[in-house]
């Protein structure tokens, strides 16, 4: 069993076309066979942010200890915003400022505002900038029909494993919309596939968050395997 989200959902259909023979079920959530061109848009405004930091020296900033903080800061600002929803922005944050009145500045003054620079200060103590800018690399390439003149079918062929594929409603940068494109695929070759469009409010993050309705289908999907294999 394989279960990947978003770039993780995406290596789950690699491992499935690459190595049939060791998988037997496979759950590809919030994820696309190919990312769109919004997406990679979004990738390449982080990409250049970083690179511009005057800290990034051409990705050699180990050698004199210092990151480019600033640019892996605004990058992950920006990154932020595509995981959640207007929905869920508005519904926490709406227009709130965060001292009670309009400064008629450019620090902080919505509460929106400090949400993403703490997101941002957060994430450059944990991540790497040149790991940042490989794995959004990884995500623009990903395309496994572009082997297959374009046939997402023809390419999902070889993998014999059991799909469970999950969306989210207001993800709107790995839309359902993506989600039902894989299942179509599946289906052309008559794969065994089930897909499941869950509502929640939360965007792209939906699948990092315990949203009841997500968590009973993968309850019951492992509960299902556990039984085929005489776990339970």
């Amino acid at each position: 069993v394989i279960i990947g989200g978003s770039l993780g959902g995406m290596q789950c259909m690699e491992w499935s076309i690459a190595y049939p023979n060791r998988l037997k079920h496979t759950f590809v959530i919030a994820a696309a066979a190919k990312l769109s061109t919004q997406n990679i848009a979004f990738n390449e405004v982080a990409r250049q942010v970083i690179r511009s930091d005057r800290d990034f020296n051409e990705g050699h900033y180990y050698k004199n200890d210092n990151k480019p903080i600033h640019g892996l800061m605004q990058a992950r600002m920006l990154g932020h915003i595509t995981y959640l929803s207007d929905d869920a922005l508005d519904e926490k944050f709406g227009r709130q400022l965060r001292d009670g009145e309009i400064k008629f500045g450019y620090d902080v003054e919505f509460q929106i505002e400090s949400y993403l620079r703490h997101q941002g200060r957060s994430f450059v103590d944990r991540f790497d900038a040149n790991s940042y800018l490989l794995l959004t690399k990884v995500l623009d390439y990903f395309d496994p029909a572009a082997t297959s003149n374009g046939d997402l079918a023809k390419a999902m062929s070889p993998a014999t494993a059991k799909f469970l594929i999950i969306s989210f409603s207001s993800d709107w940068r790995f839309s359902p919309s993506r989600s039902k494109e894989i299942m179509s695929a599946l289906l052309e070759t008559n794969k065994q596939v089930s897909y499941i469009e869950i509502q929640s409010k939360q965007g792209h993050d939906s699948f990092l968050k315990a949203i009841p309705r997500y968590h009973e289908v993968m309850e019951a999907a492992l509960n299902r395997i556990a039984g085929e294999i005489g776990i339970q």
